[in-house]
């Protein structure tokens, strides 16, 4: 199996590299009767289009989606849905002069080990590029959950080492480019991406996610549970490195009696659970948060090997992010949708 598949009942996989001909992805599952239209998907793709913000990269992608099937008059059909998103403005030859070398921290050095070949154009597959069709993907996803007034928001909680501390009214997210609701943490943030960025580094974060009017009885035991099936969504986003639900990590640090939710007649208390039990929703919000590493691709000189093992030295020139954030958050957004729009179906065919 290639692996590039993900979800049963509603199912996307995506296809294309970086600097190939295109991206895109192939829906099934999808219910009939949605409306549907490019411009829906035109909307999603513009929050994480390369091109942007203080932190992103030069690349200049329109990110223009083209429905190939599985609409007709403006409505999905309930047949495959596929989606393509040409590549318009990729510059392959900036990778010519380090071809032969494995760039620490990019997954060319697994991928020869893999397959015994690999696309050193931008890391081909393994290029962030990959997450335009699934956020084209969460979008035709969110459709099904508008359906049951389920919404997910996202917002910078962390950058850089700098935390968000005043998040009270998370609409202040969006007065920065950088989509964090703590306006002193944001320009804090953005002078930090100035500073690396001058260095030649790269900055990695933190964002959280908040799912609301999520129904109780999602998730399926033992091994599909809700936060198991979320926590793989968010960890196939290639520069996630952990996901937290709820207390996370912090519940290792809480008695029982601490991290228990205790149940009222109106509701729970608290949501350390994150608005999951036993692997099932319980009606209160999910809330999850991703830890994403610094950008790899970085103009310090470092060290590595080329193809036949002998000792180089790497400095990654092009165009790259300084950090995934912001354009990440709306790939998180768009991976939660596809998770809870997969187990709301399988939900309902239990009648």
């Amino acid at each position: 199996m290639s692996g590039s598949s993900f979800g049963k009942a509603f199912n996307i996989t995506t296809f294309g590299e970086s600097h190939g001909k295109g991206i895109g992805v192939v829906i099934q599952g999808c219910p009939p009767g949605l409306a549907i239209d490019e411009d829906i998907l035109q909307k999603a793709l513009d929050k994480r289009k390369p091109g942007s913000g203080v932190s992103g990269t030069t690349r200049k992608e329109p990110d223009h989606p083209i429905i190939l099937s599985g609409t007709f008059k403006g409505q999905t059909t309930g047949t495959p849905i596929m989606i393509l998103i040409e590549n318009k403005d990729a510059k392959s030859k900036s990778y010519d002069h380090i071809a032969s070398l494995f760039r620490p921290g990019h997954g060319d050095y697994t991928y020869q080990a893999k397959y015994g070949i690999r696309d050193y154009r931008g890391g081909g597959r393994a290029s962030a590029r990959e997450t335009a069709a699934r956020v084209a993907a969460g979008a035709v996803a969110q459709l099904v959950l508008d359906r049951h007034n389920i919404k997910i928001l996202t917002y910078t909680l962390e950058l850089g080492g700098i935390r968000a501390t005043q998040i009270d009214d998370l609409s202040k997210k969006n007065k920065n480019t950088l989509q964090c609701p703590d306006l002193d943490a944001a320009r804090n943030m953005e002078k930090k991406i100035k500073e690396i960025k001058k260095e030649g580094d790269s900055l990695g974060g933190v964002v959280e996610i908040i799912v609301s009017n999520v129904p109780a009885g999602l998730g399926e035991p033992v091994f599909d549970k809700l936060d198991a099936d979320i926590a793989k969504a968010l960890m196939s986003i290639g520069a996630v490195k952990a996901v937290e639900i709820g207390a996370g990590t912090g519940a290792s640090k809480m008695t029982g009696y601490e991290n228990n939710d205790r149940i009222l007649p109106h509701g729970f208390q608290t949501n350390h659970s994150g608005g999951i039990l036993a692997g099932i929703s319980n009606g209160d919000d999910i809330i999850a948060r991703v830890h994403v590493k610094p950008i790899p691709s970085i103009l310090k000189t470092q060290l590595t090997i080329d193809e036949n093992g002998h000792s180089a030295k790497i400095s990654t020139k092009g165009r790259h992010d300084i950090c995934a954030i912001p354009r990440i958050n709306k790939v998180c957004e768009a991976m939660m949708a596809i998770v809870l729009t997969d187990h709301l179906l399988r939900q309902k065919s239990l009648g």
